[in-house]
């Protein structure tokens, strides 16, 4: 919106410093302090009206230490999170841009399911909340629309590499010489493109069309189906993810925030044409406008572990999971760096891993032996260390801590081929 306006200002009126709103990282940096003040001063105003509410959470006795503490703690507050991201994004991003546009609709849409899940625990009184297969229906929808908008709409495009002969003129014994070096610049033209960034390849992209090479002549035209399904699977995988991950006071938040600001530096690379060109990574014209979505994600997730953080006042309940982990995975999908997420989402991904092995051994071990067993002490992995007796800020801090390693590492891969 400022962004719009001061733009107008400053061709009608040469407005003085109107301008600086042209600057990705004014805007973001805007952003983000914007989404702190929002997430502190009215986080807290919200906390009061979801206790005078009686927003509580239901807490399931699992038997671990300090539980029973957090019985009638207010829920729900992910929507601290939702507002702390949508109103600066509206504010400083430029709102024509599809990028911005898709993560505006991934934010209010998975926040909507999250906030039926709540509303039906909390008002309904249904410990179970929204059934399951719905959650499912809504991320293959999301995914569908992010698929589909990303192989149709023509301003979501790659810059290719294309090879080219310089001449570059050497002065030998008073010569002049025309020596020819082959280079690889970026084309000036845009094109559409299934490719994305494939980690710890020298030459590290790859394309979902090839999937289909078997086809033969004309594969490329169906390589759309490929996507979408890709794209449904990353976005359920790491919403589910995120989802699993906030069990205890301030892990989700904390380890969500990390995970923002190294997708923010991904984004502005990707988006800017002299740094994709130093790091030899694919340039994306436009994407350079995310780093403000993603900035005000950060600020939101920082301002939101300010009353997260243990023990906890307000816990964001699936409004705030499920919207999350579906920003992170779309995000990720719209600078082509989703296969990055096992890597920097390495918190997410053991979360759920444990869950599937503890299940699935469960079932297997009753069916061979008449009585389940299991691998963890309780899963997700974060309430295992719990049983052991870690106390809940120790796992919190050691998680968060991997958590860094793991973005710094992600961050590597840039260079590590």
């Amino acid at each position: 919106m400022f962004y719009h306006l001061f733009e107008y200002l400053e061709e009608t009126f040469n407005l003085p410093g109107a301008g600086v709103f042209q600057y990705i990282s004014f805007r973001a940096a805007a952003a983000v302090i914007t989404s702190l003040i929002i997430s502190l001063l009215f986080g807290k105003q919200l906390i009061k009206i979801l206790v005078k509410k009686q927003v509580g959470e239901t807490i399931r006795d699992l038997g671990l230490k300090g539980q029973s503490e957090k019985k009638g703690t207010p829920t729900m507050g992910g929507l601290i999170i939702l507002g702390a991201i949508l109103i600066p994004t509206l504010l400083f991003a430029k709102l024509d841009n599809i990028y911005v546009i898709l993560m505006i609709f991934t934010t209010i849409w998975l926040g909507l399911i999250g906030f039926l899940d709540d509303y039906i625990k909390v008002f309904k009184k249904s410990k179970k909340g929204l059934s399951g297969k719905f959650k499912i229906y809504g991320q293959i929808v999301l995914g569908l629309v992010i698929g589909t908008t990303m192989y149709f709409n023509d301003s979501i495009v790659i810059r290719e590499k294309v090879s080219e002969e310089e001449m570059v003129q050497v002065a030998d014994d008073g010569e002049i010489t025309k020596i020819t070096e082959p280079s690889e610049k970026f084309s000036h033209e845009s094109v559409k493109s299934f490719k994305t960034t494939i980690p710890f390849f020298k030459n590290n992209e790859a394309d979902y069309s090839k999937i289909l090479s078997f086809l033969g002549e004309g594969y490329e035209k169906w390589a759309f189906i490929i996507f979408i399904i890709i794209v449904i699977l990353i976005i359920t995988g790491v919403s589910n993810g995120a989802n699993l991950t906030d069990g205890v006071d301030g892990l989700a938040t904390g380890t969500s925030a990390i995970i923002g600001a190294t997708l923010g530096i991904l984004a502005w690379v990707s988006g800017n044409i002299v740094f994709s060109d130093y790091l030899n990574i694919m340039y994306l014209p436009n994407t350079g406008e995310l780093t403000i979505f993603i900035s005000a994600f950060v600020g939101a997730c920082i301002g939101f572990l300010w009353y997260n953080s243990y023990p906890a006042q307000v816990f964001m309940g699936d409004t705030g999971s499920l919207a999350i982990g579906g920003i992170i995975a779309v995000f990720a999908i719209l600078i082509r760096k989703e296969f990055l997420i096992p890597v920097l989402c390495g918190i997410f991904l053991v979360e759920s891993l444990s869950v599937i092995m503890q299940v699935g051994y469960f079932k297997y071990t009753k069916k061979k032996f008449g009585e389940g067993r299991r691998i963890f002490k309780m899963s997700p992995l974060h309430h295992h260390y719990q049983v052991k007796g870690y106390p809940e800020p120790k796992i919190v801090l050691r998680f968060m801590i991997v958590g860094i390693i793991l973005a710094v590492f992600t961050i590597i891969t840039l260079k590590l081929r």
